[in-house]
Protein backbone atom coordinates (compact mmCIF):
# COMPACT_ATOMS: atom_id res chain seq x y z
CA UNK A 1 0.00 0.00 0.00
CA UNK A 2 1.49 3.34 -1.07
CA UNK A 3 1.79 6.16 1.45
CA UNK A 4 2.15 9.88 0.78
CA UNK A 5 2.35 12.75 3.28
CA UNK A 6 -0.45 14.67 1.51
CA UNK A 7 -3.14 13.52 -0.91
CA UNK A 8 -4.92 16.23 -2.92
CA UNK A 9 -8.25 15.24 -4.44
CA UNK A 10 -9.20 17.60 -7.26
CA UNK A 11 -6.89 18.99 -9.91
CA UNK A 12 -8.55 22.21 -11.00
CA UNK A 13 -7.24 25.66 -10.04
CA UNK A 14 -7.27 25.20 -6.28
CA UNK A 15 -5.94 21.65 -6.25
CA UNK A 16 -3.21 22.54 -8.73
CA UNK A 17 -2.26 25.61 -6.69
CA UNK A 18 -2.07 23.44 -3.58
CA UNK A 19 0.22 21.05 -5.44
CA UNK A 20 2.36 23.94 -6.68
CA UNK A 21 2.74 25.48 -3.23
CA UNK A 22 3.48 22.15 -1.54
CA UNK A 23 6.01 21.06 -4.15
CA UNK A 24 7.74 24.47 -3.93
CA UNK A 25 8.03 23.77 -0.19
CA UNK A 26 9.42 20.29 -0.91
CA UNK A 27 6.40 18.53 0.60
CA UNK A 28 5.89 15.17 -1.15
CA UNK A 29 2.30 14.60 -2.22
CA UNK A 30 0.04 13.05 -4.83
CA UNK A 31 -2.75 14.89 -6.65
CA UNK A 32 -5.58 12.96 -8.28
CA UNK A 33 -8.07 14.46 -10.72
CA UNK A 34 -10.88 12.48 -12.31
CA UNK A 35 -10.76 14.38 -15.61
CA UNK A 36 -7.90 13.99 -18.10
CA UNK A 37 -7.44 17.76 -18.43
CA UNK A 38 -9.10 21.13 -18.15
CA UNK A 39 -12.79 21.73 -18.73
CA UNK A 40 -13.73 22.78 -22.29
CA UNK A 41 -15.59 25.68 -20.68
CA UNK A 42 -12.99 28.17 -19.37
CA UNK A 43 -15.05 29.11 -16.26
CA UNK A 44 -12.91 31.47 -14.09
CA UNK A 45 -11.26 34.43 -15.74
CA UNK A 46 -9.96 37.16 -13.40
CA UNK A 47 -7.14 36.56 -10.94
CA UNK A 48 -6.37 39.12 -8.28
CA UNK A 49 -3.19 40.83 -7.20
CA UNK A 50 -3.03 38.62 -4.10
CA UNK A 51 -3.18 35.45 -6.20
CA UNK A 52 -0.42 36.82 -8.40
CA UNK A 53 1.63 37.64 -5.29
CA UNK A 54 1.47 33.96 -4.31
CA UNK A 55 2.58 32.91 -7.79
CA UNK A 56 5.32 35.57 -7.67
CA UNK A 57 6.65 34.11 -4.42
CA UNK A 58 7.01 30.64 -5.93
CA UNK A 59 8.58 32.09 -9.06
CA UNK A 60 5.99 31.59 -11.81
CA UNK A 61 4.30 35.01 -12.06
CA UNK A 62 6.28 35.80 -15.22
CA UNK A 63 4.60 32.81 -16.94
CA UNK A 64 1.17 34.38 -16.49
CA UNK A 65 0.20 37.47 -18.51
CA UNK A 66 -0.66 40.22 -16.04
CA UNK A 67 -3.10 43.01 -16.73
CA UNK A 68 -1.65 46.41 -17.62
CA UNK A 69 -1.15 48.75 -14.69
CA UNK A 70 -4.31 50.76 -14.09
CA UNK A 71 -6.56 48.27 -15.90
CA UNK A 72 -9.88 47.64 -14.18
CA UNK A 73 -12.89 45.47 -14.77
CA UNK A 74 -15.94 47.44 -15.90
CA UNK A 75 -19.56 46.30 -16.15
CA UNK A 76 -22.28 48.23 -17.95
CA UNK A 77 -25.98 47.89 -18.74
CA UNK A 78 -26.74 48.10 -22.45
CA UNK A 79 -29.08 46.83 -25.14
CA UNK A 80 -26.18 45.03 -26.88
CA UNK A 81 -22.43 44.93 -27.23
CA UNK A 82 -22.43 47.61 -29.92
CA UNK A 83 -25.02 49.91 -28.31
CA UNK A 84 -24.32 52.81 -26.00
CA UNK A 85 -24.62 51.79 -22.37
CA UNK A 86 -27.18 53.30 -20.05
CA UNK A 87 -25.27 52.92 -16.79
CA UNK A 88 -22.07 51.53 -15.30
CA UNK A 89 -22.35 49.26 -12.28
CA UNK A 90 -20.09 49.74 -9.28
CA UNK A 91 -19.00 46.77 -7.18
CA UNK A 92 -18.98 48.86 -4.00
CA UNK A 93 -21.48 51.74 -4.18
CA UNK A 94 -19.64 55.03 -4.25
CA UNK A 95 -16.27 53.38 -4.98
CA UNK A 96 -14.78 52.72 -8.41
CA UNK A 97 -12.94 49.51 -9.27
CA UNK A 98 -9.67 51.43 -9.54
CA UNK A 99 -6.85 49.79 -7.59
CA UNK A 100 -4.19 51.72 -5.72
CA UNK A 101 -1.00 50.61 -7.54
CA UNK A 102 1.07 51.29 -4.41
CA UNK A 103 -0.52 48.39 -2.52
CA UNK A 104 1.02 45.49 -4.45
CA UNK A 105 4.00 44.71 -6.65
CA UNK A 106 1.59 42.85 -8.94
CA UNK A 107 -1.37 43.63 -11.08
CA UNK A 108 -4.18 41.15 -11.58
CA UNK A 109 -4.20 38.66 -14.43
CA UNK A 110 -6.86 38.31 -17.11
CA UNK A 111 -6.29 34.73 -18.18
CA UNK A 112 -8.87 32.03 -18.74
CA UNK A 113 -8.86 29.09 -16.33
CA UNK A 114 -8.19 26.56 -19.09
CA UNK A 115 -5.02 28.49 -20.00
CA UNK A 116 -3.82 28.98 -16.42
CA UNK A 117 -4.25 25.36 -15.36
CA UNK A 118 -1.58 24.00 -17.79
CA UNK A 119 0.87 26.58 -16.42
CA UNK A 120 0.20 25.37 -12.89
CA UNK A 121 0.48 21.70 -13.88
CA UNK A 122 3.80 22.27 -15.60
CA UNK A 123 5.25 24.27 -12.71
CA UNK A 124 4.07 21.80 -10.07
CA UNK A 125 5.69 18.92 -11.98
CA UNK A 126 8.91 20.91 -12.36
CA UNK A 127 9.02 21.21 -8.56
CA UNK A 128 8.47 17.47 -8.15
CA UNK A 129 4.71 17.03 -7.82
CA UNK A 130 3.08 13.75 -8.76
CA UNK A 131 -0.13 14.42 -10.68
CA UNK A 132 -2.43 11.57 -11.60
CA UNK A 133 -5.06 12.65 -14.11
CA UNK A 134 -8.02 10.46 -14.99
CA UNK A 135 -8.03 9.02 -11.46
CA UNK A 136 -11.09 9.32 -9.21
CA UNK A 137 -11.69 8.91 -5.51
CA UNK A 138 -13.93 5.92 -4.79
CA UNK A 139 -14.16 6.25 -1.01
CA UNK A 140 -12.09 7.20 2.01
CA UNK A 141 -11.78 6.72 5.76
CA UNK A 142 -9.63 8.32 8.39
CA UNK A 143 -8.44 7.45 11.86
CA UNK A 144 -6.05 8.98 14.38
CA UNK A 145 -3.00 8.05 12.30
CA UNK A 146 -3.86 8.53 8.63
CA UNK A 147 -6.39 8.92 5.84
CA UNK A 148 -7.03 5.87 3.67
CA UNK A 149 -8.30 6.56 0.16
CA UNK A 150 -9.43 4.06 -2.45
CA UNK A 151 -8.76 5.35 -5.97
CA UNK A 152 -9.59 4.11 -9.45
CA UNK A 153 -8.33 4.94 -12.94
CA UNK A 154 -11.35 5.96 -14.97
CA UNK A 155 -10.17 4.28 -18.17
CA UNK A 156 -10.96 0.90 -16.66
CA UNK A 157 -7.97 0.36 -14.41
CA UNK A 158 -8.24 -1.49 -11.13
CA UNK A 159 -8.97 0.27 -7.85
CA UNK A 160 -6.05 0.72 -5.48
CA UNK A 161 -5.46 2.21 -2.04
CA UNK A 162 -3.26 5.06 -0.83
CA UNK A 163 -2.74 6.23 2.73
CA UNK A 164 -1.77 9.78 3.59
CA UNK A 165 -1.01 11.80 6.68
CA UNK A 166 -3.39 14.51 5.45
CA UNK A 167 -5.93 15.00 2.67
CA UNK A 168 -6.85 18.24 0.91
CA UNK A 169 -10.38 18.13 -0.49
CA UNK A 170 -10.40 20.36 -3.58
CA UNK A 171 -13.17 18.32 -5.19
CA UNK A 172 -15.64 21.11 -5.89
CA UNK A 173 -18.98 22.40 -4.71
CA UNK A 174 -20.57 18.94 -4.57
CA UNK A 175 -17.59 17.58 -2.61
CA UNK A 176 -18.10 13.94 -1.66
CA UNK A 177 -15.30 14.35 0.88
CA UNK A 178 -17.11 17.18 2.64
CA UNK A 179 -20.33 15.20 2.69
CA UNK A 180 -18.57 12.04 3.83
CA UNK A 181 -16.93 14.00 6.63
CA UNK A 182 -20.30 15.19 7.92
CA UNK A 183 -19.55 18.89 7.43
CA UNK A 184 -22.71 20.97 7.03
CA UNK A 185 -23.17 24.06 4.85
CA UNK A 186 -24.60 27.44 5.73
CA UNK A 187 -25.40 30.54 3.65
CA UNK A 188 -28.09 31.77 1.30
CA UNK A 189 -28.07 28.42 -0.53
CA UNK A 190 -29.38 27.77 -4.03
CA UNK A 191 -30.61 30.85 -5.88
CA UNK A 192 -31.02 29.66 -9.47
CA UNK A 193 -29.60 27.44 -12.18
CA UNK A 194 -28.29 29.20 -15.26
CA UNK A 195 -27.36 28.23 -18.81
CA UNK A 196 -24.62 29.68 -20.97
CA UNK A 197 -23.15 29.44 -24.44
CA UNK A 198 -19.46 29.85 -25.19
CA UNK A 199 -18.64 31.18 -28.66
CA UNK A 200 -15.71 32.57 -30.63
CA UNK A 201 -16.08 35.97 -32.26
CA UNK A 202 -12.91 37.85 -33.20
CA UNK A 203 -14.88 40.80 -34.57
CA UNK A 204 -16.45 41.44 -31.18
CA UNK A 205 -13.02 41.99 -29.61
CA UNK A 206 -12.65 45.42 -31.19
CA UNK A 207 -15.49 46.75 -29.03
CA UNK A 208 -13.36 46.15 -25.92
CA UNK A 209 -11.44 49.31 -26.85
CA UNK A 210 -14.43 51.24 -25.51
CA UNK A 211 -13.59 50.12 -21.96
CA UNK A 212 -16.12 47.69 -20.51
CA UNK A 213 -15.60 43.93 -20.53
CA UNK A 214 -18.94 42.85 -19.00
CA UNK A 215 -22.39 43.69 -20.33
CA UNK A 216 -25.80 43.32 -18.73
CA UNK A 217 -27.95 42.94 -21.85
CA UNK A 218 -31.43 44.40 -21.39
CA UNK A 219 -33.93 44.29 -24.25
CA UNK A 220 -37.69 43.83 -24.40
CA UNK A 221 -38.22 40.13 -23.76
CA UNK A 222 -34.48 39.37 -23.54
CA UNK A 223 -32.12 39.48 -20.56
CA UNK A 224 -28.61 38.05 -20.57
CA UNK A 225 -25.06 38.69 -19.42
CA UNK A 226 -22.21 38.91 -21.93
CA UNK A 227 -18.50 38.85 -21.15
CA UNK A 228 -15.20 37.90 -22.74
CA UNK A 229 -12.18 35.77 -21.96
CA UNK A 230 -9.99 38.24 -23.81
CA UNK A 231 -8.96 35.80 -26.54
CA UNK A 232 -11.91 36.11 -28.93
CA UNK A 233 -13.92 33.69 -26.77
CA UNK A 234 -17.10 35.17 -25.37
CA UNK A 235 -19.75 33.73 -23.10
CA UNK A 236 -23.43 34.63 -23.02
CA UNK A 237 -25.20 33.69 -19.80
CA UNK A 238 -28.97 33.33 -19.72
CA UNK A 239 -31.03 34.16 -16.68
CA UNK A 240 -32.86 30.82 -16.79
CA UNK A 241 -32.42 27.06 -16.97
CA UNK A 242 -34.03 26.58 -20.37
CA UNK A 243 -32.37 24.26 -22.87
CA UNK A 244 -32.02 25.94 -26.26
CA UNK A 245 -31.49 24.52 -29.73
CA UNK A 246 -28.45 25.62 -31.70
CA UNK A 247 -30.74 27.83 -33.78
CA UNK A 248 -32.05 29.52 -30.62
CA UNK A 249 -28.53 29.92 -29.23
CA UNK A 250 -27.34 31.57 -32.42
CA UNK A 251 -30.31 33.92 -32.40
CA UNK A 252 -29.58 34.90 -28.79
CA UNK A 253 -25.91 35.58 -29.56
CA UNK A 254 -26.89 37.77 -32.50
CA UNK A 255 -29.26 39.76 -30.26
CA UNK A 256 -26.55 40.25 -27.65
CA UNK A 257 -23.95 41.34 -30.23
CA UNK A 258 -26.35 43.85 -31.76
CA UNK A 259 -25.08 43.67 -35.33
CA UNK A 260 -24.15 40.89 -37.76
CA UNK A 261 -20.81 39.30 -36.89
CA UNK A 262 -19.31 35.94 -37.74
CA UNK A 263 -19.07 33.60 -34.75
CA UNK A 264 -18.73 29.91 -33.94
CA UNK A 265 -20.39 28.17 -31.01
CA UNK A 266 -17.84 26.20 -28.96
CA UNK A 267 -19.88 24.63 -26.18
CA UNK A 268 -22.69 25.24 -23.71
CA UNK A 269 -22.73 25.25 -19.93
CA UNK A 270 -25.11 24.80 -17.02
CA UNK A 271 -24.23 25.96 -13.54
CA UNK A 272 -25.74 26.79 -10.18
CA UNK A 273 -25.75 30.27 -8.69
CA UNK A 274 -25.56 29.76 -4.94
CA UNK A 275 -23.94 30.88 -1.71
CA UNK A 276 -22.77 28.13 0.63
CA UNK A 277 -20.01 28.10 3.22
CA UNK A 278 -18.85 24.99 5.09
CA UNK A 279 -19.45 25.34 8.81
CA UNK A 280 -15.90 24.14 9.35
CA UNK A 281 -13.00 23.66 6.96
CA UNK A 282 -11.40 20.68 8.68
CA UNK A 283 -12.34 17.32 10.09
CA UNK A 284 -9.46 15.47 11.66
CA UNK A 285 -6.81 15.03 8.99
CA UNK A 286 -9.01 16.32 6.16
CA UNK A 287 -9.04 19.95 5.00
CA UNK A 288 -11.54 21.57 2.64
CA UNK A 289 -10.39 24.14 0.10
CA UNK A 290 -11.92 26.04 -2.80
CA UNK A 291 -15.50 25.31 -3.78
CA UNK A 292 -15.57 22.35 -1.41
CA UNK A 293 -15.32 24.92 1.39
CA UNK A 294 -17.14 27.90 -0.13
CA UNK A 295 -19.44 28.15 -3.11
CA UNK A 296 -19.70 31.76 -4.24
CA UNK A 297 -21.08 33.24 -7.47
CA UNK A 298 -18.93 35.07 -10.02
CA UNK A 299 -18.04 38.56 -8.83
CA UNK A 300 -15.75 41.35 -9.86
CA UNK A 301 -13.91 40.72 -6.60
CA UNK A 302 -13.00 37.24 -7.83
CA UNK A 303 -14.27 35.57 -4.67
CA UNK A 304 -14.49 32.06 -6.08
CA UNK A 305 -11.18 30.72 -7.39
CA UNK A 306 -9.07 33.43 -5.77
CA UNK A 307 -10.46 32.68 -2.31
CA UNK A 308 -9.64 29.00 -2.85
CA UNK A 309 -6.09 29.79 -3.94
CA UNK A 310 -5.72 31.87 -0.77
CA UNK A 311 -6.98 28.85 1.20
CA UNK A 312 -4.21 26.56 0.04
CA UNK A 313 -1.54 29.27 0.33
CA UNK A 314 -2.54 29.48 4.01
CA UNK A 315 -2.53 25.70 4.41
CA UNK A 316 0.64 24.73 2.54
CA UNK A 317 3.18 26.23 4.92
CA UNK A 318 1.32 24.80 7.91
CA UNK A 319 1.44 21.30 6.44
CA UNK A 320 5.14 21.77 5.71
CA UNK A 321 5.84 22.72 9.32
CA UNK A 322 3.71 19.98 10.90
CA UNK A 323 5.11 17.27 8.65
CA UNK A 324 8.55 18.56 9.65
CA UNK A 325 7.82 18.08 13.33
CA UNK A 326 6.06 21.26 14.46
CA UNK A 327 3.18 20.99 16.94
CA UNK A 328 0.20 19.63 14.97
CA UNK A 329 -2.10 22.18 16.61
CA UNK A 330 -0.80 24.63 13.98
CA UNK A 331 -3.21 22.95 11.56
CA UNK A 332 -6.13 24.00 13.77
CA UNK A 333 -5.43 27.57 12.70
CA UNK A 334 -6.41 26.80 9.09
CA UNK A 335 -10.10 26.52 9.94
CA UNK A 336 -9.85 29.32 12.53
CA UNK A 337 -8.43 31.73 9.93
CA UNK A 338 -10.03 30.72 6.65
CA UNK A 339 -13.62 29.85 7.56
CA UNK A 340 -14.39 33.37 8.86
CA UNK A 341 -12.87 34.83 5.69
CA UNK A 342 -15.07 32.57 3.57
CA UNK A 343 -18.09 33.76 5.53
CA UNK A 344 -16.98 37.40 5.23
CA UNK A 345 -16.80 37.06 1.45
CA UNK A 346 -20.20 35.38 1.37
CA UNK A 347 -21.75 38.25 3.30
CA UNK A 348 -19.97 40.90 1.27
CA UNK A 349 -21.01 39.27 -2.02
CA UNK A 350 -24.71 39.15 -1.21
CA UNK A 351 -24.72 42.59 0.41
CA UNK A 352 -23.61 44.18 -2.86
CA UNK A 353 -25.97 45.41 -5.59
CA UNK A 354 -25.14 42.56 -8.00
CA UNK A 355 -26.79 39.94 -5.80
CA UNK A 356 -28.67 41.72 -3.02
CA UNK A 357 -31.91 41.66 -4.98
CA UNK A 358 -31.71 37.88 -5.44
CA UNK A 359 -31.51 36.74 -1.84
CA UNK A 360 -34.85 37.96 -0.50
CA UNK A 361 -35.90 39.20 2.90
CA UNK A 362 -34.24 36.45 4.94
CA UNK A 363 -30.80 37.93 4.32
CA UNK A 364 -29.62 40.95 6.30
CA UNK A 365 -27.09 43.02 4.33
CA UNK A 366 -23.91 43.97 6.13
CA UNK A 367 -21.86 47.20 5.87
CA UNK A 368 -19.64 47.02 2.83
CA UNK A 369 -15.87 47.00 2.88
CA UNK A 370 -13.98 48.66 0.05
CA UNK A 371 -11.99 46.92 -2.65
CA UNK A 372 -8.59 47.39 -0.99
CA UNK A 373 -9.86 46.06 2.33
CA UNK A 374 -11.23 42.86 0.82
CA UNK A 375 -8.24 42.27 -1.43
CA UNK A 376 -5.36 43.21 0.87
CA UNK A 377 -6.76 43.80 4.34
CA UNK A 378 -8.61 40.75 5.66
CA UNK A 379 -7.79 39.86 9.26
CA UNK A 380 -6.59 36.37 10.23
CA UNK A 381 -7.47 35.51 13.81
CA UNK A 382 -6.00 32.36 15.40
CA UNK A 383 -3.45 31.01 17.84
CA UNK A 384 -0.80 31.62 15.16
CA UNK A 385 -1.26 35.39 15.52
CA UNK A 386 -0.70 37.53 18.60
CA UNK A 387 -2.65 40.78 18.73
CA UNK A 388 -5.63 40.20 16.39
CA UNK A 389 -8.37 40.58 18.98
CA UNK A 390 -12.15 40.33 18.50
CA UNK A 391 -12.62 44.10 18.75
CA UNK A 392 -10.86 44.63 15.43
CA UNK A 393 -12.86 44.76 12.17
CA UNK A 394 -12.82 41.79 9.82
CA UNK A 395 -11.09 43.87 7.14
CA UNK A 396 -9.66 47.32 6.50
CA UNK A 397 -7.39 49.00 3.99
CA UNK A 398 -3.72 48.08 4.49
CA UNK A 399 -3.05 51.81 4.71
CA UNK A 400 -5.26 51.86 7.79
CA UNK A 401 -3.93 48.60 9.23
CA UNK A 402 -0.30 49.76 8.87
CA UNK A 403 1.22 46.40 9.79
CA UNK A 404 -1.49 45.11 12.13
CA UNK A 405 -0.82 41.51 13.28
CA UNK A 406 -3.10 39.10 11.46
CA UNK A 407 -2.99 41.00 8.17
CA UNK A 408 -0.91 40.53 5.04
CA UNK A 409 2.44 42.25 5.41
CA UNK A 410 2.33 45.57 3.54
CA UNK A 411 4.09 46.06 0.25
CA UNK A 412 6.73 48.75 -0.25
CA UNK A 413 9.56 49.03 -2.75
CA UNK A 414 12.85 48.70 -0.85
CA UNK A 415 16.52 48.13 -1.63
CA UNK A 416 18.33 44.95 -0.60
CA UNK A 417 21.89 44.28 -1.69
CA UNK A 418 21.66 47.07 -4.23
CA UNK A 419 18.53 45.61 -5.84
CA UNK A 420 15.03 47.09 -5.81
CA UNK A 421 12.57 44.52 -4.47
CA UNK A 422 9.18 44.42 -2.80
CA UNK A 423 8.98 43.82 0.92
CA UNK A 424 6.84 40.82 -0.05
CA UNK A 425 9.91 39.28 -1.70
CA UNK A 426 11.42 38.89 1.77
CA UNK A 427 8.77 36.41 2.84
CA UNK A 428 7.68 32.92 1.84
CA UNK A 429 10.11 30.36 3.20
CA UNK A 430 10.35 30.77 6.97
CA UNK A 431 9.54 33.26 9.69
CA UNK A 432 11.11 36.68 9.16
CA UNK A 433 11.68 39.44 11.73
CA UNK A 434 12.09 43.09 10.73
CA UNK A 435 13.40 45.75 13.08
CA UNK A 436 15.32 49.01 13.07
CA UNK A 437 16.68 48.27 16.56
CA UNK A 438 20.07 46.46 16.73
CA UNK A 439 19.10 45.24 20.20
CA UNK A 440 16.32 43.11 18.66
CA UNK A 441 18.80 41.76 16.11
CA UNK A 442 20.98 40.56 18.98
CA UNK A 443 18.04 39.25 21.02
CA UNK A 444 16.65 37.14 18.17
CA UNK A 445 19.85 35.85 16.59
CA UNK A 446 19.64 32.45 18.28
CA UNK A 447 16.11 31.77 17.04
CA UNK A 448 15.51 29.83 13.82
CA UNK A 449 14.18 32.84 11.91
CA UNK A 450 15.55 35.20 9.27
CA UNK A 451 16.48 38.68 10.54
CA UNK A 452 16.59 41.95 8.60
CA UNK A 453 17.61 45.28 10.08
CA UNK A 454 15.79 48.20 8.47
CA UNK A 455 18.26 50.90 7.51
CA UNK A 456 21.12 48.40 7.19
CA UNK A 457 20.04 45.17 5.49
CA UNK A 458 16.90 46.67 3.98
CA UNK A 459 16.70 50.30 2.88
CA UNK A 460 13.23 51.83 2.88
CA UNK A 461 12.54 54.98 0.82
CA UNK A 462 12.34 58.31 2.61
CA UNK A 463 8.65 58.71 1.79
CA UNK A 464 7.81 55.23 3.12
CA UNK A 465 10.02 54.53 6.15
CA UNK A 466 9.93 51.13 7.86
CA UNK A 467 8.34 52.60 10.97
CA UNK A 468 5.41 54.00 8.96
CA UNK A 469 4.89 51.05 6.60
CA UNK A 470 4.90 48.39 9.34
CA UNK A 471 3.60 50.56 12.20
CA UNK A 472 6.66 49.85 14.32
CA UNK A 473 8.41 52.47 16.39
CA UNK A 474 12.20 52.81 16.40
CA UNK A 475 12.69 50.40 19.31
CA UNK A 476 10.22 47.75 18.14
CA UNK A 477 10.09 44.74 15.82
CA UNK A 478 7.64 42.72 13.77
CA UNK A 479 7.46 39.02 12.87
CA UNK A 480 6.06 37.76 9.56
CA UNK A 481 4.94 34.18 8.93
CA UNK A 482 5.95 32.08 5.91
CA UNK A 483 2.66 32.99 4.20
CA UNK A 484 3.38 36.71 4.52
CA UNK A 485 0.91 37.30 7.38
CA UNK A 486 2.12 39.35 10.33
CA UNK A 487 2.26 37.11 13.40
CA UNK A 488 3.41 39.55 16.09
CA UNK A 489 4.52 43.12 16.63
CA UNK A 490 5.93 45.20 19.44
CA UNK A 491 6.89 48.85 19.82
CA UNK A 492 9.15 48.08 22.75
CA UNK A 493 12.82 47.22 23.07
CA UNK A 494 13.66 43.59 23.91
CA UNK A 495 12.38 42.57 27.33
CA UNK A 496 11.90 39.26 29.08
CA UNK A 497 8.12 39.27 28.70
CA UNK A 498 8.16 40.06 24.97
CA UNK A 499 10.82 37.45 24.30
CA UNK A 500 8.89 34.80 26.22
CA UNK A 501 5.75 35.48 24.16
CA UNK A 502 7.70 35.33 20.93
CA UNK A 503 9.57 32.16 21.88
CA UNK A 504 6.29 30.46 22.83
CA UNK A 505 4.77 31.34 19.46
CA UNK A 506 7.81 30.17 17.50
CA UNK A 507 8.25 27.09 19.65
CA UNK A 508 4.78 25.90 18.74
CA UNK A 509 4.67 26.96 15.10
CA UNK A 510 8.18 27.13 13.66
Amino acid sequence: MQHTPVLIVGGSLVGLSASLFLSWRNVPHILVEKHPGSSPHPRAMGFTETTMEHYRTVGIADRIPQAPAGARLRRVTTASLVADWTEETQWTPGETMDRNPDLSPCTGAAIAQDKLEPVLRSAAREFGAELRLGVELVDFTQDATCVTARLRERDGGAAYTITSDYLIAADGATSSIREGSGIALTGVGHLKTLRSVLFRCAEADRYLARGPQQYNIVQDGFRAFLTTYGDSRWVLMFDDDMERSEQALRAAVRRALGRPMAFDIITTGRWELAGRIAERYAEGRIFLAGDAAHQLPPTRGGFGANTGIDDVWNLAWKLERVLGGTDATLLDTYDAERQPIGWLRHQQTFSRPDYASMVGGGFTPEPLFGNAALEFGQLNRSEAVIGAGPALPAAASPLDWQGQPGTRAPHAWVTKGGQRISTLDLFGRGYVALTANPAWMRALRNLSITLFEAGTDILFPADAPFQHVFGVQDEGATLIRPDGVIAWRTNSAPAERELAVLQTLLGRHN
